[in-house]
């Protein structure tokens, strides 16, 4: 993965000076292009030798939902023309990384067996915000073999509070 980041960090450097105050834009129509570029077919289309550039640009902004700005079509046609749709995601990451930076604020990947909404959540941020030190953009996925509780990922920080955690301490305790 080191290729893939050494590859992929001068384009986010460059589009995270190129977008100035408008990084927030910048990351949404980043993301959901990594998103698209991902896509398996997508990636044997774009590296089928009969197909040029400009089709594969076509194709991409084609499946895009919202009007990409003149400087995200910019991006993208550089991305394409030197080969590196592949590396799109962990452009994406990477932008992710210098705009929190920038901003003090980190991604949490909350993981709970239930739903949360409103109240709880807000609940629950301001507490991991507190716990962890930092502004939090939480992102919340279900994992329902957790039974109940969460598991927060925050970088390479994790916060398991789930009951599947419990119980895996409590039968490591019981066989030693």
């Amino acid at each position: 993965m080191a290729e893939l980041a050494t590859i992929a960090r001068p384009y986010a450097e460059a589009l995270f000076k190129a977008s100035g105050s408008d990084l927030g834009a910048a990351a949404t129509w980043l993301d959901e292009l990594a998103v698209i570029a991902a896509n398996a077919q997508l990636q044997q289309f774009a590296g089928n030798p009969r197909v040029t550039a400009e089709q594969t640009f076509d194709v991409v902004s084609g499946v895009v939902k919202a009007k990409l700005p003149e400087a995200a079509k910019n991006f993208l046609r550089a991305v394409i023309d030197n080969g590196r749709l592949g590396v799109l995601p962990e452009i994406a990451s990477q932008f992710r990384v210098l705009k929190n930076a920038q901003s003090g604020s980190s991604d949490a990947i909350v993981y709970s067996a239930f739903a949360l909404e409103g109240a709880a959540l807000t609940d629950l941020a301001a507490t991991l915000e507190k716990r962890f030190g930092r502004k939090l953009n939480l992102k919340v996925e279900l994992e329902p073999e957790l039974i109940g509780g969460v598991r927060v990922v925050v970088g390479d920080e994790v916060l398991d509070t789930s009951v599947k955690a419990r119980l895996e301490q409590m039968k490591v305790a019981l066989i030693s």
